[in-house]
């Protein structure tokens, strides 16, 4: 299966928030692709870029701190199953079934692997997950940031359902102020929920089960502004699995949804997203609403135009 893949230097990756460069949340660069055409802009341009009744679909998952400390070994707790264990990934030591991680008010036993890189583990710390992490956890951060942030840096402005392991980032410049002028402009928002599991994969690692939510308002509303002739935008690839997922017959649930590039997208017509590592799965993704010839141009144009990667760098709008 054809993966995008380039060399990302180490210059690009966005190692601070924008926030600390003395810039607002809306100040990141936004490239613009339709079909090989692209263009550059700041990202407080997106209401001029969109038309009146289009839909800018959101994830109103919020992030929860999921990095614990087990005795000195780092644990992310990607996600809590329905039969209450939960899938976590240890960082800093060999892992293997049996065993048991001490953590602040209790402990976490591996039972068994579930990917590569996550195990299924019992938790006995006496609370669920969310209540848990919120008292003893701090945000994931990997090593191309330069500092531990706090949890607000990693929270969109729309968050409101707590439960992803790490931020659904494509949104992260949508501030109160862009989201103002976009209503202003006629374009619609709604949101969907989809809780975000531990996204450090491996190179072309697939995403595995996460739980999602369509409200039905929302696919109300965007069975209206498809009947009206205009635009479906998702905010994240998270939206775009959430909304393809639904489109199975159900509403919520958890999703095995693993959209390769021969996948036809038929929820969304275009993608506000962030960019991606070199032959990252959501890349697959990107080729499958955009198509290959258009990705590979973007995304030498963002290499060339030194765009910044990761959860605080730049964002990459993908138009009809």
């Amino acid at each position: 299966m054809t993966v995008v893949d380039f060399e990302l230097p180490e210059g690009l990756q966005a190692r601070e928030p924008v926030e600390a460069r003395g810039l607002s949340r809306d100040g990141v660069r936004l490239m613009v692709s339709r079909g090989i055409a692209v263009s550059h802009h700041r990202f407080t341009e997106l209401p001029r870029l969109l038309d009146p009744g289009d839909l800018l679909v959101v994830n109103n998952s919020a992030t929860l701190p999921s990095a614990l400390d087990a005795s000195g070994v780092r644990v992310h707790v990607s996600t809590e199953q329905a039969d209450g264990t939960w899938l976590v990934e240890v960082r800093d030591a060999p892992a293997r079934a049996g065993l048991r991680l001490e953590v602040p008010g209790g402990a976490l036993t591996l039972v068994r692997p579930y990917t590569a890189r996550l195990w299924v583990a019992t938790a006995d710390v006496g609370a669920g997950r969310a209540d848990y992490l919120r008292r003893h956890g701090w945000p994931i951060r990997y090593s191309y940031t330069d500092q531990d942030w706090p949890l607000h840096v990693y929270q969109n402005a729309y968050a409101t359902e707590p439960g992803s392991a790490e931020m659904p980032s494509a949104g992260r410049p949508l501030t109160g102020r862009v989201l103002a002028e976009l209503a202003g402009r006629g374009v619609l928002v709604a949101p969907v929920t989809l809780h975000t599991g531990v996204a450090s994969a491996e190179v072309e690692e697939p995403p595995y089960p996460e739980w999602f939510r369509v409200p039905a308002s929302t696919a109300r509303l965007i069975e209206h502004v498809r009947g009206e002739g205009r635009r479906v935008v998702a905010v994240g690839t998270t939206v775009v699995r959430a909304l393809e997922s639904a489109l199975t017959g159900a509403g919520s649930g958890w999703t095995s949804l693993v959209i390769e590039p021969d996948h036809v997208v038929r929820a969304v017509d275009g993608l506000l997203t962030g960019l991606h590592e070199p032959r990252a799965s959501h890349l697959k993704m990107l080729t499958a609403v955009a198509g290959e010839e258009a990705l590979r141009a973007a995304y030498a144009e963002a290499l060339r135009e030194r765009y910044r990667w990761h959860e605080f760098g730049d964002v990459h709008l993908l138009l009809p």
